[in-house]
């Protein structure tokens, strides 16, 4: 059972069948097969302007994902059908929504295994809802143009970051390795880009958990090898090498220069 605090009193629960209204908002899924957490769970998310599609199963949450195009997930682990790692894999396939993975088991093994689908971030149950907006909220606050942030790289005028074979469209949110595509997640992308616009400085795993989700965020920082394994794997870019995602013993990760 979530810890609801003090909830005073919600808005209209969503209903499974009830589908997101166009031109009223952000849109949000809510995959739980407990009745009362999804409630509270889109209640909150309602009171804060989101459009709430809930569903109770794994093959229900892929479908209604594809008709909802939500921005953000909110993604039980344990769920009949399909289970949220599997969920998760396959909207990944063809969506960049933002996805909270919710768990009732702590063991790090779950927590690795969801995020390395492409989970954004997690929380283990019980949990309050108001922890769970603040992550979504500063989620939502990050998809924006890189190349011209304070203190970002001068790429004289442009917003393209070059390191040997690896393009990488600060503005476009594109990355391209030989001239092929390669598809990241928001925040795969996001943590590229971070190292990317300072390739000199070595990031603790601190500060790009500031800089990515926010310096509120609180949670297990190795959150942060989880992704950058993600991003190496999809970039062909082994630990050992380094090519473009450098290990700094005892401090983190700095962008390499793709010799």
């Amino acid at each position: 059972m979530v810890d609801g605090g003090t909830a005073g009193t919600p808005g209209r629960s969503p209903r499974s069948d009830e589908p997101a209204r166009p031109g009223s908002g952000q849109r949000a899924l809510v995959v739980e097969d407990e009745p009362e957490l999804a409630r509270l769970v889109g209640s909150y998310l309602e009171r804060d302007g989101f459009e709430v599609t809930v569903v109770h199963d794994g093959l229900e949450a892929v479908a209604r994902s594809r008709e909802v195009d939500p921005d953000v997930v909110v993604l039980d682990l344990g769920l009949p059908g399909l289970d949220g790692v599997e969920v998760c894999r396959r909207l990944r396939t063809f969506s960049d929504a933002y996805v909270v993975m919710l768990t009732a088991r702590s063991e790090e093994v779950d927590t690795l295994i969801g995020l390395s689908v492409g989970a954004d971030d997690y929380l283990t149950k019980p949990f309050s809802p108001r922890e769970l907006m603040a992550r979504i909220q500063a989620m939502l606050r990050r998809p924006r143009p890189l190349g011209h942030a304070a203190g970002g790289l001068d790429t004289d005028g442009g917003t393209s970051l070059l390191f040997g074979d690896l393009a990488i469209d600060l503005d476009g949110r594109e990355v391209w390795l030989e001239d092929r595509a390669v598809p990241l997640t928001r925040t795969e992308f996001d943590v590229l880009a971070t190292l990317a616009r300072r390739p000199g400085m070595a990031f603790s795993r601190r500060q790009l958990i500031d800089a990515v989700w926010g310096p509120t965020w609180v949670g297990d920082e190795h959150l942060v090898d989880v992704h950058v394994g993600h991003l190496r794997h999809k970039l062909g870019d082994a630990a050992a090498e380094g090519r473009y995602v450098r290990t700094v013993r005892g401090i983190g990760y700095r962008m390499g220069r793709g010799e």
